[in-house]
C-alpha cells in the first residue's frame, strides 16, 4: 500500500514537473499583456484626466501644438477603412474558403493552399508598397484624385485580410456537418446545394470568428494603410479622399511627441487595445460556442 502511494506521488510531481514548462510559457504570455495594458494605462491617464474620455474620442480637431487631442476623424477613418476591407475581403474569402473544402479538385487545393500562405507571409510594407506603385495609379486614373485615399487603403487592407480570413473559414467548414453534408448527397440534393444549405451553417460560427479574426487584423494595420491613405487629419469626406487612422498617426507621431501628446497617443493606443481585446474575447466565446 505504501509503495503503491509513494508511486502515485512521484507521478504527480512527475506530471507537474513536465507541465510546468507549459504554464510558464502561458503566464509569460499574460503577464505580457498585462504589462502592456498597464502600461497604456499609466501612459495615456494623464491627457484623459486632463481633458476628459469624451473630448478625446468625440472632438473632431487634432492639433497637438494647440493643445487639442481629438480623435474623432481617426476612429471614423479606422471604422471606415475597416469596414469596406471587410466588404470586399468576405465575401470572397467565405466563397473560397467553400470552394476549397468540398469542390476543389485535389491538384487545385494544394496550389490554393500554397498561394493562401505565400500571402499570408508576405510582410505589410510589401503590400504598402505594391499599393502605392499599383492600386494607387488605377484609383487615380479610373475615379480622379490623387489616388492616396480610403478607397486605395480598403483596397490593399482587403488583399491583407483575405488569406487569414480563407484560412481560418476553409479549417472550420471542412470540419463541419461532414455526416449530414453526406446524407445530403446520399438523398439528392448535389454538391453546392448541400454545401450552402448544410455545411455554411453549421460552420457559422466558425466562419464568425474567421472574419472577427480578419477584422482584428485590419483594425491593428498600420504601415501598408499609412503609405496609401493620405494621412490627412480631417474628417473624412468621401471614398477619394484621404484620411488617417489610429494606428497612423500613433506611428507617425509618436518620434517627436513629448507630454500631454505624447499621452494622447498612449490614450489612442489603449482605446485600440481595447477594440481588440474586445473581438479577442468575442472570438473566445465564439469558439466556445462551436465546441
Amino acid at each position: 500500500m505504501l509503495a503503491r502511494d509513494n508511486g502515485r506521488k512521484s507521478m504527480k510531481i512527475s506530471d507537474y514537473f513536465e507541465s510546468l514548462p507549459f504554464l510558464m510559457s502561458a503566464a509569460l504570455a499574460v503577464a505580457a499583456v498585462s504589462a502592456i495594458c498597464f502600461f497604456l494605462i499609466a501612459e495615456g491617464m494623464p491627457v484623459i484626466k486632463k481633458i476628459g474620455i469624451s473630448k478625446l474620442v468625440f472632438s473632431k480637431s487634432w492639433r497637438p501644438s494647440e493643445g487639442k487631442f481629438g480623435i474623432f476623424s481617426m476612429i471614423l477613418g479606422t471604422v471606415y477603412v475597416t469596414s469596406m476591407a471587410a466588404l470586399i475581403a468576405v465575401p470572397t474569402a467565405v466563397l473560397t474558403a467553400a470552394f476549397m473544402s468540398k469542390l476543389c479538385p485535389t491538384w487545385l487545393y494544394k496550389v490554393f493552399k500554397t498561394v493562401l500562405s505565400i500571402l499570408s507571409a508576405i510582410p505589410s510594407v510589401v503590400y504598402g508598397f505594391f499599393g502605392l506603385m499599383t492600386v494607387v495609379p488605377i484609383v487615380r486614373n479610373t475615379f480622379g484624385g490623387d489616388g492616396t485615399s480610403m478607397l486605395t487603403a480598403s483596397v490593399v487592407l482587403a488583399l491583407m485580410i483575405f488569406p487569414t480570413v480563407t484560412a481560418m473559414a476553409e479549417a472550420a467548414i471542412s470540419s463541419a456537418a461532414k455526416e449530414n453534408y453526406h446524407s445530403a448527397l446520399a438523398l439528392g440534393a448535389d454538391k453546392v446545394r448541400s454545401l450552402f444549405f448544410v455545411v455554411l451553417p453549421a460552420a457559422k460560427n466558425g466562419i464568425t470568428s474567421a472574419v472577427a479574426l480578419g477584422i482584428a487584423r485590419a483594425v491593428g494595420e498600420t504601415t501598408a494603410v499609412m503609405m496609401v491613405s493620405g494621412n490627412q487629419t480631417a474628417m473624412p469626406q468621401s471614398l477619394l479622399k484621404g484620411i488617417r487612422t489610429i494606428t497612423a498617426n500613433i506611428a507617425l507621431e509618436i518620434g517627436y511627441a513629448a507630454d500631454d501628446h505624447r499621452a494622447a497617443l498612449a490614450a489612442s493606443a489603449l482605446l485600440l487595445f481595447a477594440v481588440v481585446l474586445s473581438i479577442n474575447i468575442i472570438i473566445g466565446i465564439l469558439g466556445r460556442k462551436k465546441q
